[in-house]
Parts: C-alpha cells; structure tokens; sequence
C-alpha cells in the first residue's frame, strides 16, 4: 500500500549505538584524565549512575539525559560541576565519534518529498537536534518528536498521538521504523500505525506477532515499502 508518513527512532536505527558508546567513553576518559581519575572505575561510575537515573522514573515519565550526565558527572569526580565545565567536552566528544546507519541516511533522503518524515525519539530534543543536523537529514525531516516535548516516553500514546497530529494522517496511512519491540513496535501498533522492525529486539519478536508489520535487514528497503518510485 502507498504509505502518507514515515516516523523513524533514532537510536539504532538512524543513530549507530556503537558509536553513543564510543561517545561515552571518550568522554569519560577526558574528564577522568583532567580530574585524575582511573579511566575504568570513571567509567563504571559513569554507566551506574545513568542506568540509576534511567531506571528509577515512573512509567513513562520523561527524565532528561542531560540532567542524567549532570548527575554521572558529580558522582565520578566527586562533586557537582557547572554545565559549562563539562558540557563542551561531552559536544566534543561525541560529535567527533556519533556514526549514522548510513543506509538510513540515503532512505531518508530518496524519500524527500514523498511522504511526510518525521522523528519518534525518547531523546533529549536538543540532543536528537544535534546529531540529526551532523548527519545531514535534519531539513529533509518535516517534525521530529523527543521525549523532552511530550514529557512522556515510548510506548505511551502520547508519542505516537504528537507525530500523527504534526504528520496530518490517519494512524493506518503511516509506519513506525524502530529497533524496540515494546517501545516501537507494540507502541505504535496499539495508536494504529504499521510497523517496521529492523535490529534489536524490534527483529527478536515472534514471525507471527501482530505487532510487526514488516521487517526489514537494510533501511533501503523501506522505499519500496513506502510504494513510491523514486526513479
């Protein structure tokens, strides 16, 4: 069928995570060796506090990954630091090692102008911002939905209500592209929309389940998916 709106996530399916750890860890090892600190035990620290942080917020409350580093920051050298004494580091860090899926980047841009784009994210807004204007699809985007805006996280409706009212479309004429099967999968199936599982434990779910519509191994093949010819 012709598809009106494509939603994407971004993390593992426009966003390597591979390179977020990579991010994280040169991070860390900047700050460790600036504050004196073992790298490793920086680290850990580092990783205990954000799962801490993560782990503790109610249902699908949002919490902001930026408060999160904030609190990870304090507890590895000790006490609280001032944004402006780590923040750059981090925007340096991770710029220098974020990766897009690039077969990502290329359908996002074969589908410019056919359909309505738009980002689903539990992401801080202006983290996603960041890094979608890095990787070069930020204006082939029409809206992008963060977390941070709808003060919720996938899978609550909210999500999926905010990128349906900005796309203009009914639930049926959109596709959900994710990599987690509760967040994306089961979210966007339960507002209507179909579906698309690539990676994580979006591909993990059973051939049969209701609540993947597709799946798909490379980005591309969601173009054809979509129904369009882009010549």
């Amino acid at each position: 069928m012709n598809y009106e709106a494509v939603f994407w996530d971004i993390g593992g399916v426009i966003l390597d995570l591979g390179s977020v750890r990579a991010g994280h860890r040169a991070f860390v090892g900047a700050l460790a060796d600036e504050h004196d600190l073992d790298r490793e035990e920086a680290l850990a620290t580092w990783r205990d506090e954000l799962g801490s942080h993560f782990s503790t917020r109610e249902g699908t409350e949002f919490r902001s990954a930026r408060v999160g580093y904030g609190r990870a920051v304090a507890a590895m050298v000790g006490h609280e630091l001032p944004e402006e004494e780590w923040l750059p580091t981090f925007e340096r860090a991770t710029r220098e090692n974020l990766e897009p899926i690039a077969e990502t980047v290329t359908a996002i841009r074969r589908l410019e102008s056919h359909v309505h784009q738009g980002v689903v994210s539990d992401i801080d807004t202006w983290e996603g911002e960041a890094l979608l204007s890095q990787f070069g699809v930020a204006d082939r985007l029409d809206a992008v939905t963060t977390s941070e805006e709808v003060g919720r996280t996938k899978p609550d409706p909210a999500m999926f209500e905010t990128a349906l009212a900005k796309a203009g479309v009914e639930p049926a004429a959109a596709l959900m592209v994710g990599d987690r099967y509760e967040n994306d999968m089961q979210g966007a199936a339960r507002a209507g929309i179909d579906t698309v599982a690539f990676g994580g434990s979006a591909s993990e779910a059973a051939p049969d389940d209701p609540a993947v519509t597709y799946r798909v191994d490379d980005p591309l093949d969601i173009v054809d998916l979509v129904g369009i010819d882009d010549g």
